[in-house]
């Protein structure tokens, strides 16, 4: 193993790859401690230690919003965009035809996206310089147009650092800025783990007990992410000329988790927005139903699972069209063996994926509801380890460590996965 992980430095090219991505790395941390100017960082900082969209913001930024730095909006505007462009596929031919395009069609979306995430950046950013005006130095219309400005201008440079780690580096950028967020924060829970410890608050046994049910659930993460249902596909033969083709057999890989982690962000956005609008409106309804989804009452609980589930079959339905699929199955000579190509193949294909997402949107609500279990079970709280910066995490990694393992092995030499 450790001779594998050393080849992956004797490749020039993949070595250059990633110490262009570490130094993208300490270019994105180093800016999150860079603090916008004419604004009161402390005041701003003590919105984020309750459960509101904030602090689900401020865990993708790795703590860049909560010290309100040019990187606050971390990346967020683009993921935004890119998620809506890809919702309005169903209701816009441009869009859909695009996505069948290849690499020109990508290029005129990928254009369209970046368009779409400077006007989000800039409501955005509108959005949080009057909602966060009580910590504005010398409100002011100068002072906001400065802070809305500076926070765009960090989104677009953070875009441009994405965009150059997937060109000149490895893996994914946007996903790598959003995973380097997340795991920036790792170091806090170590830390509150041992101030717990060394106060007495738990007991050496509820930390290791802690531990056990956090390697678990990785482990656990990383096997769903993984699961597939292989749809096996018979190709029949074909004469072109006085050469044979076709007559192989393949598969179709479905994928349990096919909705990744978009549903426990819909989710907990919806549930987060009216707690996070009480913190703004003192009135006394808007507090009281606030009070209703706050984080771990009842109601929130059961309205939690019930998003997830809705908003994983929704996004599954958008994103993979079955009958497309079943239609290139035909066109390619190809039969599911036993059905006939066409409306057969197209109604086993949705049965199969409706069975699939099924098992998908429980295994998002068990793990979006990990974190309550492991406070309930352990007593440790103030730690995040469950729901959505895990799969952001565990998904992230195995895509850079498949690149860095293609890449390895075009170069003959040993992979590390097995």
């Amino acid at each position: 193993m450790l001779a594998a992980l050393a080849n992956i430095f004797r490749v020039s090219e993949l070595r250059q790859k990633i110490v262009f991505t570490l130094v993208m790395f300490a270019v994105f941390r180093l800016g999150t401690h860079i603090p916008v100017p004419g604004v009161n960082a402390t005041m701003i900082e003590e919105l984020f230690h309750n459960g509101n969209l904030f602090g689900l913001l401020d865990l993708f930024s790795g703590g860049a919003l909560s010290k309100f730095s040019i990187f606050a909006m971390s990346i967020t505007p683009y993921i935004n965009a890119s998620i809506i462009l890809q919702l309005l596929k169903v209701v816009i031919p441009t869009l859909d035809r695009w996505s069948k395009e290849g690499q020109e069609g990508f290029q005129k979306t990928n254009k369209v996206t970046r368009y779409c995430t400077v006007g989000l950046a800039v409501i955005q950013a509108l959005g949080m310089a009057f909602g966060l005006r009580a910590a504005i130095n010398n409100p002011g219309i100068f002072s906001v147009l400065m802070i809305v400005v500076t926070l765009t201008a960090g989104t677009v440079f953070l875009m441009w650092v994405g965009e150059e780690i997937t060109q000149r580096g490895i893996g994914n950028g946007i996903s790598l800025i959003i995973f380097a967020g997340i795991v920036s924060r790792l170091p806090d829970g170590i830390a509150t783990m041992f101030n717990y410890l060394n106060a007495g608050t738990v007991s050496l046994l509820n930390v290791l007990l802690f531990l056990v049910i956090a390697l678990a659930m990785i482990v656990f993460v990383i096997a769903i992410s993984q699961g597939i249902r292989k749809v096996p596909v018979q190709y029949a033969k074909r004469m072109v000329g006085r050469k044979m083709y076709g007559g192989h057999s393949s598969y179709i890989p479905l994928k349990v988790n096919q909705a990744g982690v978009i549903p426990i962000i819909f989710a907990s956005s919806l549930l987060m927005f009216p707690a996070t609008i009480a913190q703004f409106v003192h009135i006394g309804w808007v507090q009281t139903v606030a009070g209703w989804f706050a984080w771990g009452t009842p109601l929130q609980t059961v309205l939690y699972v019930l998003l997830i589930l809705f908003f994983t079959f929704f996004y599954t339905a958008v994103t993979l069209n079955i009958k497309d699929m079943s239609d290139n199955i035909k066109k390619m000579g190809g039969f599911i063996p036993g059905l006939r190509p066409g409306k057969p193949t197209t109604d086993y294909l949705d049965t199969i994926m409706t069975r699939i997402t099924l098992s998908g949107a429980i295994f998002l609500a068990l793990i979006a509801m990990m974190p309550n279990i492991v406070v309930w079970i352990t007593g440790i709280e103030g730690i995040y380890i469950g729901g959505t910066s895990l799969l952001i995490v565990v998904g992230v990694a195995l895509d850079t460590m498949k690149q860095i393992e293609s890449l390895a092995l075009m170069r003959h030499y040993q992979g590390f996965m097995k």
